[in-house]
């Protein structure tokens, strides 16, 4: 029996379709605004929109503590233990920054710390069982990708594949890098063949499972299947809207520029696209805003507004990295200048990342927190405490400009990755292919000779 009472509560059908349209235009209105804070590239939003934006939400509950055995902090305790071949030989930046032919004894003396996640991936395989010729069978090669061997010191391309010509340029400029630690290999001739995947892209979830033993930029802690090789700006780094160079060319304008630290601008500066990864990104500029010391501004390409050269940032005290969509390729520039770099707490782990260093004797850098809630309390005391300041900057330069971004370091790191995965290897490299009658790779002297459009989309035979 229905009560009469209650039909008041009933809604007509008229009623409940107006219900369902208000709704949809409040969900839609909401999916805008988010859109908005998301993508938009103005300098401040509403401090309520910039905490609804989801984009980082997971980003800024996570990152990654280096706790390496050979890094700088420790590495006076725990020397190398291999003997130089001159018991005398020690690196010296004028003398070696730029020899890309050390041979392997001369890179472990000198870099101290640079192979800790080499040794990590090796460790990782040698749990699974070492890796063979099926595992890389079995990763689906996207775009951003490239399938390569190395046979008697020599590189070969399998396949490559690029969605545009950005894609391409960093594939290329990786496997020139490549190239050149192997033409400058002391060891080349007795070099063990090895087979390998390596992708370009930003994230290792945009191509593959962190399962797979590809070569990367950049990695998670979790990732723990991919290896890290240095990235495509090492060789140069060049798109249309901004064209840098090679590293070790824009670290020589650097020093022709850079100024000293009494004459440099004591404040904080920042150029880049919130966008890029809003959550962060705008947690900086909320953080800087209307403070004496800060010079935070967001970069518009196509405008050409707020664009500032690589060696103008040397001008100032501090320079703040955040990361993008997974990590930013421009910390290495920023560790080019002689200035104090503050970091968040970073997710994304680069091969260089373990020489980090934020508190002790060798502090070489500033890190604050995901948030930038701290950012103030991290930089108003260095403002007073220029000496202080100045130690960090000097750490900085002699940790990662002259020694380990140099090319001699780069090299290094290369073959060493040759080495830790080649002893994980446990498949031989056929360079013949019996089904098609044909070699299976192309030399890399004749795939960088192909016109564009021919590599984009590059297959010898499989």
């Amino acid at each position: 029996m229905t009560l009469p009472s209650c039909s008041r509560w009933r809604l007509r059908p008229g009623s409940l379709l107006h219900v369902l349209y208000l709704c949809c235009f409040v969900s839609t209105v909401c999916i805008v605004i988010i859109w908005y804070g998301v993508n938009s590239d103005r300098p401040h939003i509403h401090p309520l929109l910039t905490q609804l934006i989801p984009a980082g939400h997971c980003a800024c509950q996570t990152s990654t503590t280096f706790q390496c055995s050979s890094c700088l902090s420790c590495y006076s305790q725990c020397p190398v233990s291999e003997p130089s071949v001159s018991p005398t030989w020690e690196f010296q930046t004028d003398r070696d920054a730029s020899n890309e032919a050390l041979d392997r004894v001369q890179c472990k003396a000198a870099f101290p710390g640079l192979f800790e996640d080499i040794v990590r991936g090796v460790g990782f395989w040698r749990s699974q069982g070492n890796l063979a010729t099926e595992d890389l069978d079995r990763i689906p090669l996207e775009h951003g990708m490239a399938r390569v061997f190395i046979h008697r010191g020599e590189l070969y391309v399998v396949a490559a594949r690029s969605k545009q010509e950005d894609h391409r340029r960093k594939i290329l400029a990786a496997l020139s890098s490549i190239h050149r630690a192997l033409v400058a290999d002391p060891d080349r001739a007795s070099r063990r063949d090895i087979e390998f995947v390596l992708s370009v892209e930003d994230k290792v979830s945009d191509v593959t499972s962190a399962d797979n033993p590809v070569w990367v930029l950049a990695r998670s802690a979790t990732e723990q299947g991919v290896w890290l090789m240095p990235d495509f700006g090492f060789w140069a780094w060049d798109n249309p809207l901004n064209s840098i160079g090679p590293f070790d060319q824009v670290v020589n304008r650097i020093k022709r520029v850079d100024v000293p630290w009494s004459q440099k601008k004591p404040q904080l500066v920042w150029r880049g696209k919130p966008s890029f990864a809003p959550k962060l990104r705008r947690a900086l500029m909320d953080a800087a805003q209307d403070k004496p010391w800060g010079d935070v501004k967001q970069v518009d390409w196509f405008e050409r507004t707020n664009i500032m050269s690589m060696e103008d940032h040397c001008l100032y005290m501090f320079i703040a990295h955040v990361e993008g969509r997974s990590y930013s390729g421009s910390l290495k520039y920023r560790q080019a200048c002689n200035s104090v770099i503050v970091a968040h707490k970073l997710q994304y782990i680069q091969h260089h990342h373990y020489l980090l260093v934020p508190s002790g004797p060798n502090q070489n850098y500033i890190e604050v927190e995901r948030d930038f809630s701290d950012l103030s309390a991290k930089i108003e005391p260095l403002l007073t405490d220029s000496e202080t300041a100045q130690r960090i900057a000097d750490n900085s330069v002699r940790t990662f400009r002259d020694r380990y971004l140099t090319k001699a370091a780069e090299a290094c790191y290369w073959r060493q990755l040759f080495d830790g995965y080649s002893g994980v290897w446990n498949s031989s490299v056929p360079v013949w292919s019996e089904a098609d009658q044909r070699e299976r790779g192309l030399r890399y002297e004749s795939f960088v000779l192909m016109d564009s459009q021919t590599m984009l989309e590059f297959k010898a035979s499989l």
